[in-house]
């Protein structure tokens, strides 16, 4: 697994199940079961990775988002990298208003996230960061061994233009439609807290995790469409058409 042993240790089991899998797989099982997007959330770039990378970062999410100064909300008292949970994937976002479905999707140039995050969120026994957002100390990230995901990179941290006002809610992100009509509205994906993220250098997918039926399915969906995958992989390195080997390793999957 790409966690340390550590972290996999206070893992459940549907997150060490995921990590043996990557993003496509679960993404794969999700448009399977009527998720059109797969829960992909676009235009993330993993910017670091644990020193024995083997397999996708796997966890639940812990939400935090950041808006504005100007925002009404209150801010969050505490740091909330200091409650981040052991097993979990920190997951930062802002407030829609600051969020472009375009690049380079947020209004903020400063960066949300840095190596002293990074380094308490390791110790708390996180196995990964998504920030929705722009990042910064990427040296810091990769000497940790600690994955983080970002739309970008910044310099400047952002205390003098953003301010935290809700942890371990649900975080809303925009995307651009995939309509041909101009006219279409943007999308909006949603990450919950306690959703699985399942990460890797491919992107990140979000699994919901209210219905455990729904997560079962899925779990189980996985395994015999990545056999039949390799199956195909084998049958074209013998000369077989892709089609045609596709038509037949994926029959009734």
């Amino acid at each position: 697994m790409s966690s340390s042993s550590s972290s996999a240790s206070t893992q459940d089991p549907v997150s060490q199940t995921l990590a043996q899998y990557t993003p496509c797989d679960v993404a794969d099982a999700l448009v399977k079961y009527g998720i059109p997007h797969g829960g992909y959330i676009p235009h993330l770039v993993q910017y670091s990775k644990t020193l024995d990378a083997t397999g996708s970062v796997a966890g639940r999410a812990y939400t935090v988002e950041y808006a504005p100064l100007d925002d009404p909300r209150p801010a969050v008292k505490g740091g909330y990298i200091d409650t981040a949970p052991a097993g979990g994937v920190v997951v930062l976002g802002t407030s829609a208003s600051v969020q472009i479905p375009v690049a380079p999707y947020t209004r903020i140039s400063n960066a949300l996230y840095g190596g002293l995050m990074s380094t308490r969120a390791q110790y708390r026994g996180a196995v990964g960061s998504v920030v929705l957002g722009k990042i910064r100390d990427v040296r810091e990230h990769n000497a940790l061994g600690y994955p983080v995901f970002a739309y970008g990179l910044g310099i400047c941290a952002p205390t003098k233009v953003v301010k935290v006002v809700a942890v371990d809610a649900p975080l809303v992100v925009k995307v651009a439609s995939q309509s041909t009509d101009a006219g279409a509205p943007d999308e909006e994906r949603v990450i919950n807290p306690g959703d699985y993220i399942v990460a890797d250098e491919n992107g990140v997918v979000v699994l919901p995790a209210a219905d455990e039926e729904f997560v079962k399915k899925v779990l189980e969906a996985i395994p015999p469409r990545v056999r039949a995958d390799e199956l195909v992989a084998e049958d074209i390195k013998q000369g077989v058409p892709a089609g045609q080997a596709q038509k037949h390793r994926r029959a009734g999957l």
